[in-house]
């Protein structure tokens, strides 16, 4: 390849991973699978090494993933918490190199055996588990500190939320170290998953991708108690040379499991690669049988002289590697397909599966997504399917087996009606979805929407999927309003309800109407309209009558709403079934007013859009609230019409770049705080100086974001609806 060629493929690999690495790390959204990203990875290895003139220290590379420098925003898990408190590593946690074949696990031996010239040394092979990775700290005997891997350089406090992890004890026994650190990863098994995921759906939630985005997730939540009680599990595998005196791995983790910690007992000591490839093949076929997720075998050099011979490079301990499962797939028979009905109306298909053992879990169901996907698939009931998950996905059909397919068979003939209630379905031109328009007299439509309106990111009422068609086959609900007139005489005369449930509904019904407006629009189920839209709206407008009132142009001058949403939110307000049911839900006592813009601080920002980076003296929602009361955007990515970029300590080194590219400022937390009018914020007295040059430099109009929510799979999530995950370790 020549030169000027390969400085182009470089560039382009670093930003490919980059930004995947990003998708992966940050919005918990990635868009290729593992093995694709370590193929662009060792690529990009490969030219770095034949063209060393085009070296960069910010190469993929040669950093560690890391989710410090993106703030959560919009997409985090309602519930979760951004400015966790950051703290130091004692010592760096990297990343390990990894390979998908068993030819490199050879070379790894062999440059280790000729770097130890001749030293005696085993292996210790270990399962790798896939979940988010922590480091513990005791201290005499005591849980005192746990931490994410962070940067690799420092990491959240997490402590909290660890101790309401019953296998992470509290208190050591035995002889243990007056401190240490132990590392290892969190982990939600299978079980907890499912039905964390059918809890998700129930309230028309996107169900997590896999367990190790719901173990990320659940450790970032608010609430201690709701992390104990998504069944969250723990495995520590590596215990730093430097903070112990062992000889060998082997035997620090067998004196952890002394101690009372949850030391995985699937490690092996292999003496050369044959019994290694022995171990590598073994699990390949067993973790199928696991309760938990595990994508792949960790092989360590096991004396910790030979570790502290061999060292590490800026990204990676030379003493262990990781040979990669690839992705699981199983072929099975698709029986039926059924049709449901979301609450917006949205109508997917979903396979019915032969039950098939699929990375630990018994896989009897898979989304088709939408009517498109069945044509491109040219698939038939009766057919034999492939089906992958992988640790990776949510199962999902990839292709089906010709040589398995009945002469005859005939396409499932995509329904015109609405399986539920009769009606005829629609479908715009922009969209793959096809709907049910007949949102209030379809059955599954409207116990839809009584789930959504119950959920804890809406009202928060204490009413499950039972409840609600149980409420729904009884007639006590068909709308929202309905709900607030159930009385307790009722909910005794139906089945399966005492007294102190009875109470408990109600206390919670009374407690909803404490609940502010931007989530009580969000609760009224608007289609495309979700959290982060309602909140916008509601700022806006401050209150339901503004909002009512506003024609489809007034819409689209918020933030974020295009022609569709807007339609959407004009129609739904002016329908006369929703109309009385606002009002009903308005003499309910539910609040349809507040937080709009007359709640403003200052106009000092108006016009601008800021985006923000790094770490600040309060956590970055709060910056961005900030921000917002005085008159601004808090803008996501930088672009031509930022007017400057906010930085923080260990601000994002790509924003960096960009603003210098775009000639945007960059602003310290000092500098910005003092734009503001004095006393408007926590920390007063602070005097203004003379920054108005920096925004002479970039316009104030504002480019207009006009996104179009999809429904792409069962169940509906806008989207901008995405969830955080934490980097997982060795």
């Amino acid at each position: 390849m020549e030169e000027q060629a390969a400085k182009i493929r470089i560039d382009e690999l670093r930003e490919i991973l980059r930004e995947n690495s990003r998708r992966y790390y940050v919005d918990n959204a990635p868009t290729m699978s593992d093995f694709e990203f370590d193929q662009l990875m060792h690529e990009l290895e490969r030219l770095e090494a034949e063209f060393p003139q085009f070296d960069s220290p910010d190469s993929p590379t040669r950093r560690v993933g890391s989710d410090l420098d993106a703030p959560m925003g919009a997409n985090a898990e309602a519930g979760a918490r951004q400015g966790f408190v950051q703290r130091p590593h004692r010592y760096p946690m990297l990343s390990l190199g990894n390979t998908y074949s068993l030819g490199e696990i050879e070379e790894f031996a062999a440059r280790a055996d000729k770097t130890l010239d001749g030293t005696a040394f085993t292996y210790s092979c270990e399962l790798k588990f896939d979940g988010t990775a922590i480091c513990l700290t005791y201290r005499d005997g005591k849980l005192v500190q746990a931490l994410t891997r962070g940067d690799g350089v420092q990491g959240d406090d997490v402590t909290d939320n660890v101790r309401r992890i019953s296998s992470i004890p509290q208190q050591l026994r035995g002889d243990y170290p007056a401190e240490f650190e132990i590392r290892g990863e969190i982990l939600m098994p299978y079980a907890a998953f499912d039905a964390l995921n059918r809890e998700r759906e129930a309230q028309e939630e996107a169900p997590f991708a896999n367990p190790r985005n719901a173990a990320s997730g659940s450790l970032k939540l608010i609430n201690p108690e709701e992390v104990a009680r998504r069944g969250l599990i723990c495995t520590l595998y590596h215990i730093p040379a430097e903070s112990v005196t062992f000889d060998s791995h082997s035997q620090a983790l067998d004196a952890a499991a002394r101690w009372g910690l949850p030391v995985s007992g699937e490690r092996r000591i292999c003496r050369n690669i044959g019994e290694i490839k022995d171990y590598i093949d073994h699990w390949d076929q067993a973790r199928k049988y696991l309760p938990y997720a595990t994508d792949g075998i960790v092989v360590k050099i096991n004396e910790l002289a030979c570790q502290r011979a061999l060292g590490y490079t800026a990204k990676s301990p030379r003493w262990a590697v990781a040979y990669k499962f690839k992705a699981e797939q199983a072929c099975t028979e698709l029986l039926s397909i059924d049709y449901q009905v979301g609450r917006t109306g949205a109508v997917t298909p979903v396979a019915n599966l032969a039950p098939v053992q699929l990375s630990g879990t018994v896989v009897k169901r898979a989304t088709l997504n939408n009517a498109d996907q069945m044509a491109l698939l040219d698939i038939r009931v009766g057919d034999w399917v492939f089906v992958e998950k992988g640790g990776e996905i949510i199962p999902k059909i990839t292709g089906i087996d010709p040589g398995h397919r009945s002469a005859g068979a005939q396409a499932p003939v995509f329904p015109d009606r609405c399986p539920d209630c009769g009606t005829p379905l629609v479908k715009a031109e922009t969209e793959a979805k096809w709907f049910c328009p007949n949102q209030d007299g379809c059955p599954m439509q409207i116990k839809g929407r009584l789930l959504h309106f119950v959920s804890r990111k809406a009202m928060d009422i204490l009413a499950g999927e039972m409840t609600i068609e149980q409420f729904y086959a009884s007639g006590l609900a068909r709308t929202a309003a309905d709900l607030y007139d159930i009385s307790k005489y009722q909910l005794l005369s139906l089945e399966g309800w005492q007294d102190r449930a009875a109470q408990r509904f109600l206390d919670s019904l009374e407690a909803s109407k404490q609940v502010p407006f931007e989530r009580v629009l969000f609760a009224l189920g608007i289609r495309y309209v979700g959290e982060t839209t309602a909140k916008g709206l509601a700022r806006h407008f401050g209150s339901i009558d503004a909002l009512s009132e506003a024609s489809q142009e007034q819409l689209l001058e918020v933030d974020d709403v295009g022609e569709v949403i807007a339609r959407s939110v004009f129609e739904f307000l002016h329908a006369p079934a929703h109309q009385e049911q606002i009002a009903r839900l308005r003499a309910a006592g539910l609040r349809f007013e507040g937080a709009g813009q007359d709640a403003a601080v200052s106009d000092a920002l108006a016009g601008k859009t800021v985006v923000i980076s790094g770490n600040f003296s309060i956590s970055r929602e709060r910056m961005k609230d900030l921000i917002v009361a005085h008159g601004g955007k808090a803008g996501s990515s930088v672009s031509a019409k930022t007017a400057f970029l906010l930085a923080g300590t260990k601000p994002g080194p790509e924003k960096l770049r960009k603003c210098e590219k775009l000639g945007i400022p960059v602003l310290s937390e000092e500098e910005f705080r003092a734009l503001l009018p004095e006393g408007s914020d926590e920390n007063t007295g602070r005097e203004r100086q003379g920054l108005s040059a920096a925004f002479a430099r970039v316009g104030s109009e504002e480019r207009s974001v006009a996104p179009i929510a999809e429904e792409r799979s069962l169940p509906s999530r806008p989207k901008n609806e995405e969830l955080i995950e934490e980097p997982t370790l060795f």
